[in-house]
């Protein structure tokens, strides 16, 4: 099996003819979506980074080990630590398969992971309070609001949000619905009913907008510079947060992704079993929906009340 010559032989022209070889290669090699080979590009790119730092030119095993613990030391969330070691360890498996240098990453572990949910939800009533203050009078306004009543009532992701074309809302039975490119879909495969207060608001906005063609984004921007271009799932989270924090709810464990655990979270409030939520939720496996039960189950533990009044 041939040499892995990250860094070593050469002068640095050289040394980094190899890398950028390397490097070329193994993204061609990867078979997922242009956003899954950004984020590996990214993770291999500080990979080779560490090794050059550290003069590492035939890496081993432990080299790998201490490339995970230096990312879990500098203070990286063990989602971003799980994401590069997935990387690497993708990396060395290429590597093998094509006859460069052994895998010396396999089943090597990343981070571990809470699956508990870090980002909040909001009640029934705060909903009403974020949804209150939006006025309606302006095309901002009433696009707004449109996007906030459509994400906390159908769980939609940002980037299903942005995704959405005009062509997008259609009927399925006596229901109109909305058809959705969820994350890692090719298609707009799936979709989720539009109850009548969300289809009006929806409606308002595409009215006060103008003539659209079904091929164009169900929300745009308004501003200025990008006056009628598609939002970008930035954007989305920027409305979303300054909603929120309009009616009072400015906290970190708040943003545009807790309006999907809303949605999923009063739908197991109010009783729908979690087949029926899993397939709201659209999470591929049931297990996802039961963190959310889980979570629940939490925050209607009454031992802290029990200890308190046997106390006081």
């Amino acid at each position: 099996m041939g040499e892995l010559q990250i860094i070593q032989g050469g002068d640095i022209a050289a040394r980094q003819a190899i890398t950028a070889d390397l490097y070329n290669r193994f993204i061609s090699y990867i078979d997922a979506s242009p956003k899954t080979v950004e984020t590996y590009g990214k993770a291999l790119k500080q990979f080779f980074r560490y090794l050059y730092l550290n003069d590492i030119g035939r890496p081993q095993r432990e080299d790998v080990i201490a490339f995970r613990d230096e990312l879990k030391a500098s203070g990286h969330k063990p989602t971003t630590v799980q994401g590069y070691v997935t990387a690497v360890r993708l990396f060395f498996k290429w590597t093998d398969q094509a006859g460069l240098y052994p895998n010396v990453a396999d089943h090597l572990k990343g981070a571990k992971l809470d699956r508990e949910h870090k980002k909040g939800y909001l009640t029934s009533g705060q909903v009403k309070d974020v949804l209150s203050g939006v006025e309606r009078d302006s095309l901002q306004g009433k696009r707004d609001y449109a996007i906030l009543t459509l994400m906390v009532t159908g769980g939609l992701r940002t980037i299903e949000v942005i995704r959405a074309n005009v062509g997008d809302i259609t009927t399925a039975g006596d229901n109109t619905v909305i058809y959705l490119q969820g994350k890692g879909r090719d298609e707009k495969a799936e979709y989720v009913k539009l109850s009548a207060p969300v289809d009006k608001a929806i409606r308002d906005y595409l009215r006060a907008r103008g003539a659209a063609q079904d091929n164009e984004p169900l929300f745009t921007s308004t501003s200025n510079n990008n006056k009628g271009k598609r939002l970008t799932t930035r954007s989305i989270s920027g409305i979303v947060k300054a909603r929120l924090c309009g009616a009072g709810y400015d906290s970190n464990k708040l943003t545009a992704h807790s309006l999907r655990h809303t949605a999923v979270t009063l739908s197991l409030l109010a009783g729908r079993d979690l087949a029926e939520v899993q397939q709201f939720a659209r999470h591929a496996s049931i297990s996802t929906t039961m963190i959310y039960n889980h979570a629940i189950d939490k925050a209607k533990n009454g031992c802290s009340e029990a200890i308190t009044a046997a106390i006081f």
